[in-house]
């Protein structure tokens, strides 16, 4: 096949299962949970790095920031033969019980963004895969990671949500905030949404991993806001979840 117009590779690759953290710099280090990881490609803000997970190849690739980006790269990906995704990224808590260096476990986001809307009506809900959900609270266990599973805030600007009062649209931000903190919301991101939305129109497997960096709800409340920049774990935890759904998959081929 053609390279692919945005990540400008093609389906050399050969793997099923893809990690996406969206920083570039995090490729590396997440890849190192892989058996011989090397160097693949990097175009834009895709670098991408492959290795082996039970002898399945496995890909690891950023995405960028944001909602559209992660689109294209979901899109692209999975023309080239993936169609399972683990977004491994970072969070904000907002639930009083979600901390930094928490785990967040995304089995659904809300879409306050605009990506997926050009997909799907609003009123379609971005969930994720159960297969890969329940693979992700395996590994947490397994490795007794402190997560919390739930609705994740998939937003657009990251600025909206810290500095509200600065926007013509404030009134707006903070009364959706109130709102989301209300119904039980555990953390705030940007890419889960739109990861979601187009895994499911293309009918692949998608989930969500996220590292709690801190929680500015707690700070505001008097609470303690403890500060985690370490994504080692959570990468830990994506990786042995490929590993539990390659092990699965497998069965499923022999039972056929």
């Amino acid at each position: 096949m053609e390279k692919l117009y945005h990540i400008d590779f093609d389906d050399s690759h050969g793997a099923k299962y893809a990690l996406l953290p969206g920083d570039p710099g995090r490729v590396e280090q997440i890849a190192s949970n892989l058996d011989n990881p090397r160097f693949f490609h990097q175009n834009r803000e895709y670098t991408a790095w492959v290795g082996y997970l039970r002898g399945e190849r496995v890909l690891v690739m950023s995405t960028g920031m944001g909602g559209p980006s992660t689109a294209i790269a979901v899109e692209e990906l999975y023309k080239t033969g993936v169609n399972t995704f683990i977004r491994v990224g970072t969070c904000g808590g907002m639930a009083d019980e979600v901390k930094g260096g928490d785990m967040v476990i995304a089995n659904a986001a809300i879409r306050m963004e605009g990506t997926s809307r050009e997909y799907v009506p609003i009123e379609f809900p971005a969930v994720a895969n159960l297969e890969v959900t329940n693979a992700l609270i395996k590994a947490a266990e397994q490795n007794n990671s402190r997560h919390h599973t739930g609705i994740v805030q998939c937003k657009d600007s990251f600025y909206g949500q810290h500095d509200p009062e600065r926007q013509p649209a404030g009134y707006e931000l903070l009364n959706k905030w109130s709102a989301w903190m209300k119904a039980g919301c555990l953390a705030s991101e940007m890419e889960s949404a739109a990861l979601y939305i187009v895994a499911q129109i293309l009918r692949a497997r998608a989930g969500c991993a996220l590292h709690v960096v801190w929680n500015k709800d707690r700070e505001k409340k008097g609470l303690s806001n403890p500060q985690s920049h370490d994504t080692s774990k959570v990468s830990k935890v994506a990786a042995d979840a490929v590993s539990i759904l390659i092990e699965q998959d497998l069965k499923k081929q022999y039972k056929r």
